[in-house]
Order: structure tokens, then sequence, then C-alpha cells
């Protein structure tokens, strides 16, 4: 049967990779011809290490100001605060050093720049409602630029998560152009990130190459580049859990991730992993970096009649093409030492129906290759990986 389809691609510049952070950040802001340079970073990286301030100084007079209280899961709250004191700094570029909150939280601030947006109730306009596919937001006048310190991979696509702390709901603003400008991959940085952490960002990273090779709206590009992402994932993870300070394997790693997220920049739609991974951190605060060992297992043996194809290609990847993909994915978690249940991370059956409320009207829940048909279905899930 042939298959239609479309293939797009991200408003980002380029990828950096090969020279220190600081180095290459201060190259792009001269090619950008920023000349006030907002930094979001790192509280650990900014007080227990050299490196933001290793990057101050490559900047020179370019520094305007740093911000360094990063709340994990994004808030509008402090998105409206970040973005008054990068408007009262009158900052032409916005850069993130961290993990994804960092990067997520650089997106949601430059759109709230460009609409004067200081408080809550200013992002209620640009919610994306079902069935549209952007927020209304104009483009931003002011760009930003990644530098991960983790494995996410968030930073290679336009969508923000920002969690509305009246409702505790966690929502997707999305603009092409709040995608980073520039990505910058320096392995050293990541020396500083704790272990879980690193470990399992990565299987949030792989999480974004397995949804976009499951979905039916994938593309061949995307297909090939997100499992060549997930081998060098799986490769670079265990080299370093073995030898922290690998930084061949932590350079692997980066560009695993790089790869992965291929079918977040072609916007290939996520599926409930994501969708109930925004449920978990947003309502109940589960760090996102453990949303993924948790579900991921359960839903891909909930998809198989649906992605058999697929999942046999992924357990190759994941280095055991005589399994059944889900278990060998569940295999590589508990290798990391991850948790690897939903009891692990303090949800029990008692918030299955809350979630379940919640997720069904989730636009990457309804984007899964399996349908869900109620919320029972989602609870049936919920209960596999209890």
């Amino acid at each position: 049967m042939r298959k239609v389809g479309i293939h797009n691609f991200p408003d980002i510049d380029r990828v950096v990779y090969g020279k220190p952070a600081a180095e290459a950040l201060n190259d792009e802001a001269v090619r950008l011809n920023a000349n006030r340079v907002f930094l979001l970073v790192s509280r650990t990286l900014n007080t227990k290490t050299d490196e933001i301030e290793t990057i101050r100084r490559a900047l020179g007079n370019k520094h305007v100001a740093t911000f360094d209280g990063i709340a994990q899961h994004t808030t509008r709250k402090q998105a409206a605060e970040v973005a008054r004191q990068a408007k009262e700094a009158q900052a032409d570029l916005v850069v993130a050093v961290g993990g994804g909150s960092a990067v997520d939280l650089a997106k949601i601030v430059i759109m709230a720049m460009e609409h004067d947006i200081f408080d809550e109730a200013g992002f209620d306009p640009f919610v994306m409602g079902p069935g549209v596919p952007f927020s209304p937001f104009r483009a931003p006048t002011v760009r930003q630029i990644a530098v991960p310190s983790t494995l996410n991979g968030g930073e290679y696509n336009a969508g923000a998560l920002v969690t509305d702390e009246r409702t505790k709901l966690k929502q997707i603003f999305f603009h092409p152009q709040m995608s980073p400008v520039a990505v910058i991959l320096d392995p050293d940085l990541s020396l500083h990130t704790p272990t879980n952490l690193w470990m399992g960002s990565g299987t949030r990273a792989m999480d974004h190459g397995i949804e976009a090779l499951c979905s039916p709206a994938g593309t061949p590009l995307a297909d090939e580049v997100v499992l060549a992402g997930i081998r060098l994932l799986r490769e670079g993870m265990l080299r370093t859990l073995q030898q922290p300070n690998d930084m061949e394997a932590r350079r692997q790693s980066q560009q695993g991730s790089w790869l992965a997220a291929f079918g977040l920049q072609a916007r290939v739609p996520m599926g409930a992993s994501h969708g109930i991974g925004h449920v978990l951190g947003g309502t109940f605060d589960v760090p996102h970096y453990y949303c993924t060992p948790v579900i991921m297992p359960s839903l891909l043996r909930y998809n198989k009649a649906f992605t058999e194809d697929a999942q046999k290609r992924l357990a190759a990847a994941l280095g055991s093409p005589e399994m059944e993909a889900g278990d060998a994915f569940a295999g590589f978690v508990k290798a990391l030492g991850l948790p690897t249940r939903l009891a692990d991370v303090g949800v029990g059956e008692d918030k299955f129906e809350k979630i379940s409320k919640i997720a069904i009207n989730h636009r990457f829940v309804q984007a899964n290759p399996r349908p869900f048909k109620s919320e029972s279905d989602i609870i049936d899930l919920l209960r596999m990986a209890a």
C-alpha cells in the first residue's frame, strides 16, 4: 500500500558540536548580531561549577543578566516573571543552559516577551485547542539558543510544555519559531548532570524516537534517523553508566538524542507515552525523566498489534531482535537503574481515574496508533504499568 505524507523541516539554523560551549555561544551571538544576552541556566551549573561563569566571561559585555531559579516543570507564573526581567534587560537573545526545563522556559519566555505577557492569565488566548496546530502567536522578535546538559531532546522542536498552576494542567504552546535558532552540544557540561537524570532524560529522548517510529504519520526519513538515534543512545548510555568520564560515550549519547528527536523536528505527532507523561508530570509532579521508564514498556505491549513492523525494528535497535520491543525496552530501563512501574514513582490505582479523565482529551493520547475508545481503556493501560 502506498503511504502518503508530508515531511516538515524545523526552523533551526544549526547544531554546533565539537567546540566548548562558551566559545560556540559567543560565536553564535556574534553571528546573530546579539549584544544583550539573557542567560537562563541550571542553578547547579551556576552555583556549584564554573561553567556559567566561563560562558559569561566569553560573552563579555554582551551578557546582561542571568536567571537560575528554574522550576522542574515550567509554569506560567515563572515564564511571565522571567519574561518581565528579560524585557527590562532589553535582551535581544535568550540562552538556555541546562535541562529540558530550562529549554522549555526559554521557548515560552520569548513568546511572553513578544506579547508583553507578565502574568498567568496572559497566556490564556494562546492555548492550543482541539484541532488547532499552532498557538496564535506572532513570530518572536527575540530568538533563543539551547545548550543542553541532559539528553531529553526537547531542544530540537518548537513546542513548550507549560503548567497552569491554577488548574494543575500541563499545556502545549507551539509556534515554529519557538525552536532554538541554534543548539550547542558540549559533552563537558554533562559531567555535572546526576546519573539518574542523565539516564532518565535519555529514555525521554528515546521516547521521542519510538513514538515517531510507531506513528501512522511518520515519514521514511524520520523513521531511519530515529532508529539510528535509538541505537546511538543505547550504546552511549550503557557505556556512560559503566564509565561516567568516557567523553566519547557522552558525545555519542548527545548525538543519539539529536537523531532520536528527528520526528519531533518533522512535527510527527507523539503518542500516549507523551500525553500520559504530561499528566503525570503536570498534575502529579512525577519528574519528567521518570515518565517514559514507567509507561513505555506497557504502551508498546498495548500498541503491538497496530505497530508490529515498527516494534520489530525497535527491538533490533535496542540490541534485542529476538525479544518483544516492550520487554527489550523494560530490560534496558532496568539495566539503567531507573523506576519501572507507576508505583515506583508514587502513582497508585487511586489516581488512575483522574489521570484517564485528563489524558483522554490530550492531543497526543488521541494520536496514539491504537485508539483509546474510552477512559476505561486508559485505565487498563495504567493497570498494566502499575
